[in-house]
Formats: C-alpha cells, sequence, structure tokens
C-alpha cells in the first residue's frame, strides 16, 4: 500500500501537469471559441482534488510522515 500511495501521487501530479499544458495549448490554438479549456481546467481541479485526498489518506494512515521541524 505505501508503493501504490506513492506512485498514485506521482501519477496524478503528471497528469494535472498534462492537462494544464492541454489547457494552455486549447486556449492559444481556439481563441476562447470553444469549450476545451473550460474542461482542462475542470479536470485539473478534479484530480488537484483528488491528489489532495491521496495525500490526507496517506498521512491519515502513516504512509507519509512529515519531516521534523528544523527549528527543534
Amino acid at each position: 500500500m505505501d508503493l501504490a500511495i506513492r506512485i498514485a501521487i506521482v501519477a496524478a501530479l503528471f497528469a494535472i501537469v498534462a492537462s494544464l499544458g492541454s489547457g494552455l495549448f486549447y486556449l492559444i490554438r481556439d481563441r476562447g471559441e470553444s469549450r476545451r479549456t473550460l474542461n482542462a481546467l475542470k479536470l485539473r481541479i478534479g484530480l488537484s482534488i483528488a491528489l489532495f485526498i491521496l495525500i490526507l489518506l496517506g498521512y491519515f494512515t502513516g504512509v507519509i510522515a512529515p519531516n521534523q521541524s528544523p527549528l527543534s
């Protein structure tokens, strides 16, 4: 489970960056005449929410642990 959550988090990050790139491409190419940019934005928001939930799941199950503060 440890490796699966970490792989899912990295895959979600790559998918978010890919959605960002496709949104930029559609914004430049369509010049606002289609809804493809909006669809890319919706997908990116959904992926970001899923990534946040995955990080919380990893934290609460103990798979991801926070680093100690350098001030301690």
